[in-house]
């Protein structure tokens, strides 16, 4: 494999043209041509028929969820019938029965460190999922790539993705909306706060369909329902002023998260 096509020059796809562009020939394009203004080492494309004479033999889909599947519309008539495609959305839904119908060989990612929280300078101790039901080049182009970096890989197939998704993104999106609610614009001293202050104003400076698209993933709900059983337990404790069993939920905490008190 020699020539990568990058759709979409966002945060993620100008990352992958970076870090893939000094192995591989790399083109990018983007329907917004400003996007492409900062990319070195890359072809950039401005034009579909440019894409047509590349003649990519991997298509990295990185544009939002939002537009997955329309960028792949708009590009399959243009790459070669033996190009893998690819996608990296951090939510499958609509994917599977996409990739049933396209005709093209697919390989479906979803590298979990982002470009907002992770260190995408040294991704050494973060996570990657490649979906079980890809092609096998293609998955091997990934776990080659992901393992190169220092990434820890795992394969669910598009169901068990979207279950993991649910559990693993929404419920930490949802209680930092929580928190957000309820904040005021004034200044609170103390680590803490401004910890969670970092991570809030981390999430709400995402893309809104990226955040969306999340947290409409069909199994958040399940998720947020547990968050609101937890939460009318936590109430009737405090209520109750009953500090053993507020003790009690402080070891089945510690327990759940596999931590052990000092």
């Amino acid at each position: 494999m020699k020539r990568i096509l990058i759709a979409g020059a966002g945060n993620m796809g100008s990352w992958l043209a970076e870090t893939l562009c000094l192995d591989y020939e790399v083109g990018v394009y983007d329907s917004d041509p400003k996007k492409l203004k900062y990319l070195f080492n890359t072809f950039r494309f401005k034009d579909l028929h440019e894409i047509s004479d590349f003649k990519p033999q991997l298509m990295i889909n990185a544009t939002g969820l939002r537009q997955t599947i329309a960028a792949y519309n708009e590009i399959l008539p243009h790459i070669p019938d033996d190009c893998i495609i690819s996608d990296i959305a951090s939510v499958k839904n609509g994917l599977a029965s996409f990739y049933s119908k396209c005709g093209f060989r697919f390989v479906s990612t979803h590298p979990m460190f982002g470009t907002t929280f992770g260190n995408i300078r040294d991704l050494r101790g973060e996570s990657a999922i490649i979906i079980s039901d890809s092609d096998n080049e293609g998955k091997d182009f990934f776990l080659s790539f992901y393992k190169n970096l220092g990434v820890n890989i795992y394969e669910y197939n598009f169901d068990e993705h979207d279950r993991t998704i649910a559990y693993s993104l929404s419920i930490p999106f949802s209680s930092t909306i929580v928190f957000s609610a309820c904040m005021k614009n004034l200044e609170v001293p103390g680590t803490t706060f401004r910890n969670h202050l970092k991570i809030a104003n981390g999430l709400l400076s995402e893309d809104d369909y990226l955040l969306s698209g999340i947290l409409l993933n069909k199994y958040s709900v399940d998720r947020l329902y547990e968050i609101n059983k937890r939460l009318v337990e936590l109430i009737k404790v405090l209520e109750d002023k009953d500090e053993e069993s507020l003790h009690d939920l402080f070891v089945r905490l510690r327990h759940n998260i596999g931590m052990k008190k000092a």
